[in-house]
């Protein structure tokens, strides 16, 4: 590339998609920067849910990635097997997932990527690294640092990374007023003493004080538990819901957690966070740029996680850019391949399972219907495949 790159591609974010990206660009030859605003190990709020596909598209760019993975977090993590679900009108099904999924802390399990790529790659990382703006133009992308006197970065593509509020999406004109129909609001805080909790089992509360969302307490390994609350964020501005409010209420009265909460000790403060959804048709690529993960809204309206989406599109984003660079071509349009093939493995099921949250919303019998019959082996077959 010309000599006044500083590198040939600039990844914008250190979570799970741009470390799955730069991973998947370990044997491209490209000069390739990660950036984070934060310095790791950090924290990000989440429900810290693993699934298992996370691992199996890891392992198809090395073998080793998921075990090394899951030696590095076995102090950390821990394997669900399991998910128990409470129907609004109070039956409790208990299912078995087919694919290993697991529960950690996202402090460890980000740091963790981030060792695979120091471990693997020749990625330069910089981090406490913000970013003030972000030009492409038609020879290439400059990204200006938020650090007083640092020199702005230039390259030929640049990828976010970086999540649900993500400024390279704000900068290139990707992100789109908020939607809240396609946008979950979500609160969590940290428990120990937690009864009744198995350390396999991950429990979804339906409930119905609210149309779309559920309660959920996930065990995390060492005793403690991420607990809590996600609704539609269309629902939380029409009745202007304080969700930290409606999760210390829950724990407090509700049948089934208040007998479960009484001993139990609060670890952290309730903190909040916002999950856009997918099918919401958000722009992906343009010329120079493609976002990954939450910055291209790849969080499934039904289970509210995303983490296995970030890999995958981080690294379908790798692709691409090794394709750009075989053709020399970093235009729209040579771009929109990435977003064929985001749609074609990642949006197409996002879309239905929007739709399919959508039919559940507000509707607490079909909920229970839907509990109901799963509890025939067949039909709870079809929902493990339809869900897991």
């Amino acid at each position: 590339m010309l000599s006044s790159f500083t590198h040939d591609v600039v990844i914008v974010g250190a979570g799970p998609a741009g470390a799955a990206c730069a991973l998947a660009l370990r044997h491209s030859g490209l000069r390739v920067a990660l950036l984070d605003k934060a310095r790791f190990p950090r924290d990000k709020v989440c429900g810290d849910a693993i699934p298992g596909p996370t691992l199996r598209h890891l392992s198809r760019l090395d073998a080793t990635y998921g075990p090394e993975l899951h030696a590095l977090l076995a102090p950390h993590r821990t394997d669900t097997r399991y998910s128990r679900l409470l129907a609004p009108g109070g039956r409790s099904l208990r299912i078995r997932w087919h694919n290993p999924a697991f529960n950690c802390a996202r402090l460890p399990f980000d740091d963790a990527m981030l060792t695979l790529v120091r471990r693997h790659t020749a990625t330069e990382i910089l981090e406490n690294c913000a970013i003030r703006r972000v030009v492409p133009d038609e020879t290439g992308v400059t990204i200006q640092l938020a650090e007083a006197g640092r020199e702005p970065l230039r390259a030929a593509l640049v990828i976010g990374c970086d999540g649900a509020n993500s400024v390279v999406a704000r900068q290139v004109g990707a992100a789109a007023q908020l939607d809240r129909a396609h946008h979950c609001a979500a609160v969590r805080a940290y428990y120990q003493g937690v009864a009744d909790a198995p350390a396999d089992t991950s429990d979804f509360y339906f409930l119905r004080e609210f149309g779309a969302g559920y309660c959920w307490v996930f065990p995390v390994g060492g005793g403690r538990y991420n607990v809590g609350l996600g609704v539609l964020s269309e629902e939380v501005a029409a009745r202007r819901l304080d969700l930290k409010a409606e999760l210390r209420q829950l724990l407090a009265t509700h049948p089934h957690l208040a007998p479960r909460f009484a001993g139990a000790e609060l670890l952290t403060p309730i903190t909040g966070f916002g999950l856009p959804l997918g099918g919401s048709g958000r722009p992906v690529h343009g010329p120079r740029w493609l976002l990954c993960g939450d910055a291209a809204a790849l969080i499934d309206p039904l289970q509210g996680h995303g983490i296995d989406k970030a890999v995958h599109s981080g690294i379908l984003a790798a692709g691409q850019v090794q394709r750009c660079f075989q053709a020399n071509r970093f235009d729209e349009d040579f771009l929109s391949e990435y977003a064929r093939q985001v749609e074609q493995q990642i949006g197409r099921e996002l879309t239905r399972r929007y739709r399919l949250m959508q039919l559940l919303s507000g509707k607490a019998w079909l909920v229970d219907l839907a509990v109901r019959a799963a509890a025939w082996p067949w039909l709870q077959r079809r929902l493990v495949r339809l869900v897991g």
